[in-house]
């Protein structure tokens, strides 16, 4: 992993009260407050300072989706930087019995993929930006299936609500929880050796030249714009550079980078 001038003291280790005093549905502060202790009994974090991230007003925030694991570690990030996120997630997870009650409670809002009310979620996405809520979209839409677990091309939501609502775009890099729990498929997390989960924030992506538009052309290049400055903070965090190619799980195989223009 290369340095990083913005690595500063962990964050992750002071209370919940001193980091996000802002008001939230009681459940979530407790259940946030409970899983912010279980990750750092079970793994180091290894975070920026979250600069570019506004502390206050609407905001979407993208990542990249790498493991099972991930979403928890990426809630934690956020939340001990100030912000409550409201996730964009399968509504097939509000149907098991823990996880949708837990969902619900939350304020989360689940995407009816493939029918008729898919659009329902970037509706409510919209309010909850209005009301200066942070809303959190994997643009992948599904666990990463790049052979190296790289990002994969983007589905249309992220950039349409985007475009739709001019509410800056903050990227998230992040890697780590596909160590702890490997693959698409719900796994054993294994804990040991212990892993660190990292976290970079970078600034936010300039789509001002396409906003407003919902054509196909516009929505495809600030889907591309959106994977690249995620792509970018990953490599930062790899220490490598990226495939030239995307992984695009419509066709199973890498495909050309789209220009974003």
């Amino acid at each position: 992993m290369c340095d990083d001038s913005r690595v500063t003291f962990d964050s992750s280790r002071l209370p919940l009260r001193v980091v996000n005093p802002t008001l939230v549905q009681p459940t979530y502060r407790r259940l946030a407050r409970f899983a912010g202790w279980l990750l750092r009994l079970l793994t180091d974090q290894d975070w920026d300072d979250a600069a570019p991230l506004p502390r206050t007003g609407g905001v979407i925030v993208v990542s990249n989706h790498i493991s099972n694991f991930d979403p928890p570690a990426l809630a934690q990030y956020l939340i001990w930087h100030g912000r409550w996120p409201r996730a964009l997630g399968k509504s097939d997870l509000w149907r098991v019995p823990v996880i949708g009650r837990l969902a619900r409670a939350t304020g989360q809002i689940p995407v009816e993929r493939g029918t008729d009310r898919a659009k329902d979620a970037l509706v409510h996405a919209r309010a909850a930006l209005e009301a200066g809520e942070l809303i959190l979209i994997y643009p992948e839409g599904t666990i990463t299936a790049d052979p190296d677990t790289w990002p994969m091309t983007a589905r249309p939501g992220a950039a349409r609500l985007a475009l739709s609502t001019g509410y800056p775009v903050v990227p998230v890099g992040q890697w780590g929880a596909n160590f702890v729990m490997p693959g698409k498929k719900p796994v054993w997390p294994r804990f040991r050796p212990r892993r660190t989960m990292v976290f970079r924030c970078g600034e936010p992506v300039d789509l001002r030249d396409l906003a407003g538009r919902d054509d196909p052309d516009a929505l495809a290049a600030a889907g591309a714009r959106i994977t690249a400055s995620v792509t970018a903070l990953v490599a930062q965090i790899r220490g490598i550079e990226p495939p030239e190619d995307v992984y695009d799980i419509r066709v199973g195989e890498r495909v050309p980078r789209a220009s974003g223009r």
